[in-house]
């Protein structure tokens, strides 16, 4: 199937350069809404007949003439028709469908995967703040960011995934002085509680294991407490190190890994953030008002310029985020992809601007931007907002602890990033086809179950299949199925493309739908060896691309349930 379709895609290519040389129209097939309409459609007689001052239909019957003539078509075209105002829908030949069993037989986990492209990406995310266990928003964008790495991953390129931590500026005093309020007895509603103080039970944790010269250690650091109520910068660096391994433990959880931790504070320590400053300075691009020091992002589409350093000396908060970015760049990475809160909106273009202006050649759009909504939590019918743990929130773990690490995953990544999104518990636990990962993942471990029987039975070994005769596919439920197998490749490409995790789940969702009609319609182990073995063939690819797509969800693929 995928190299019938590349041949048909030359050969439309070919025909609409003999039907409308000055008019370019791009070579695409679409997918059918309804099978009984075939199985691949093209819509470019409706756009060339404007252009060509012609009636549709009749561009329509000029085009399948001119394809009628190729080759390719012959090969594996059982007929053409024209429906509607000018759509041309193809009907394939069996074994153009057929063919796309033996090669993801063939490429077992490699399939729909390109080979490398010698290009690096780095996608940024999760990137908490360490005041805090992860919220749900955090799980969000975990999922969001391991699967767009992933999805890179297949189309060939090198992806590093890097976690920002700010671990400078105001939260971080409040966290040290929330800490130390603790320490020294006071707890929330008392006196002298400081009033932007975090509330959590968390806090009271760290305070106690403060007191008791515990030593905490993280992925980049390791920290013993004195145990001293009045060492502030001790119990500053102590309920750091606590939460960020609080925070590895989470992400632990959730498994989700990462290749490089980067610190906010040494972009200052390493004199990163003065540089930048010196750059845009130098490059013409600020100017001084009212004492403070202001960036001309106007220059570059902003709606009005920026300051940059404030009359206190201290910088905005998108400064470091610029000197991060030209860090990011002469480090190598050419594409990032940040996946961030929808709150990060109002950076985007000041950021972009300071990169410009920095006159380093980095290029309009960098870097690009994947930005979620928080997520709404239902339990019993109920909304969920506060987390005792956390005084305020649910935490990443809750939600795990509630359903699994798999619902979690696949739920979050299930709906597009800035769409608003409710997470229902309830939902997440049942075993039935509501919940969409169950509905997916009973899809793996019902073929497994067959292909056990048929081992099981000693009809053979499953890697005999892949000889088997799949010319014998030809009811309609397997013609379905395997042009959803064959879409595979592209939904990556796509999805990649469009930084569109998402539509792995719904691909995902819609092959288990394909293959559940299948095993409705169909009986696999019949007195009939050589049918048997042709249609286990085909439930084995079926499987194999199943657990290719849950695992670039982070998703498991169970043999049983």
């Amino acid at each position: 199937m995928i190299r019938a379709k590349q041949e048909l895609l030359s050969a439309l290519g070919d025909a609409l350069a003999e039907l409308a040389p000055e008019h370019r129209v791009p070579a695409v097939f679409e997918s059918p809404k309804q099978a009984a309409h075939g199985d691949l459609a093209c819509t470019a007689a409706m756009q060339l007949a404007k252009p060509l001052r012609s009636n549709p239909r009749a561009v329509a019957q000029s085009l399948i003439d001119a394809l009628q003539r190729r080759e390719a078509v012959a090969r594996w075209v059982e007929a053409m028709e024209i429906a509607g105002p000018g759509f041309i829908n193809l009907r394939l030949k069996a074994a153009a469908k057929q063919a796309v069993v033996a090669d993801v037989l063939a490429d077992g986990d490699t399939f729909g995967r390109k080979p490398a492209n010698g290009r690096h990406l780095m996608v940024e995310f999760v990137s908490a703040n360490p005041t805090g266990p992860l919220h749900v928003g955090h799980g969000r964008q975990g999922a969001l960011g391991d699967s767009i790495c992933h999805l890179f991953e297949t189309q060939g390129w090198d992806v590093t995934r890097e976690f920002y931590y700010n671990d400078a500026g105001v939260q971080i005093a409040t966290l040290a002085a929330s800490t130390q309020a603790r320490i020294k007895g006071l707890k929330p509603g008392d006196a002298g509680w400081p009033e932007s103080a975090y509330n959590g039970d968390y806090i009271a944790d760290i305070a106690a294991d403060f007191l008791a010269k515990k030593t905490v250690k993280a992925d980049d650091r390791e920290f013993t407490a004195s145990g001293d109520p009045e060492d502030a910068d001790g119990i500053r660096q102590f309920a750091v190190a606590y939460l960020r391994h609080e925070q590895d433990l989470d992400l632990q959880a959730f498994g989700v890994t990462f290749d490089n931790y980067f610190l906010e504070s040494g972009l200052y320590t390493s004199g990163r953030v003065e540089a930048t400053v010196k750059k845009l300075v130098e490059a013409g691009k600020t100017f001084e008002q009212e004492g403070a020091l202001w960036l001309r992002t106007t220059d570059y589409g902003d709606d009005k310029d920026r300051v940059m350093r404030k009359s206190d000396g201290s910088y905005t908060y998108f400064v470091p985020d610029v000197a991060y970015h030209i860090n990011k760049w002469e480090r190598g990475f050419t594409k990032v992809i940040n996946c961030q809160g929808t709150d990060h909106y109002g950076t985007i273009a000041r950021v972009r601007a300071g990169l410009q202006a920095a006159g380093l050649g980095i290029p309009e759009g960098y870097p690009d931007y994947v930005l979620n909504t928080m997520v709404r939590v239902m339990k019993g019918g109920e909304e969920v907002k506060i987390s005792k743990r956390t005084g305020g929130y649910v935490t990443l773990r809750d939600l795990i602890d509630w359903t699994s690490r798999d619902a979690v995953r696949f739920f979050l990544i299930s709906r597009k990033a800035d769409t608003e999104f409710t997470f229902d518990v309830d939902v997440a636990v049942k075993k039935n086809d509501e919940n969409p990962v169950y509905y997916v993942q009973y899809a793996h471990a019902r073929i497994c179950s067959v292909l056990q029987q048929f081992v099981e039975q000693q009809r053979g070994e499953l890697a005999s299949l892949a000889q088997a005769d799949l010319s014998l596919l030809v009811a309609p439920s397997e013609g379905a199925l395997m042009l959803k197998l064959a879409e595979y490749p592209e939904m990556l490409e796509a999805a990649a493309r469009d930084l569109a995790p998402h539509d792995v789940a719904f691909y995902l969702r819609d092959l288990a739908g394909a293959f559940h009609t299948y095993y409705n319609a169909e009986r696999f182990l019949v007195d009939d060896a050589a049918l048997a073995r042709a249609r286990l063939a085909l439930l084995q690819a079926t499987a194999q691309v199943l657990r290719n797509g849950l695992a670039l969800l982070g998703v498991s693929a169970p043999d049983k349930m």
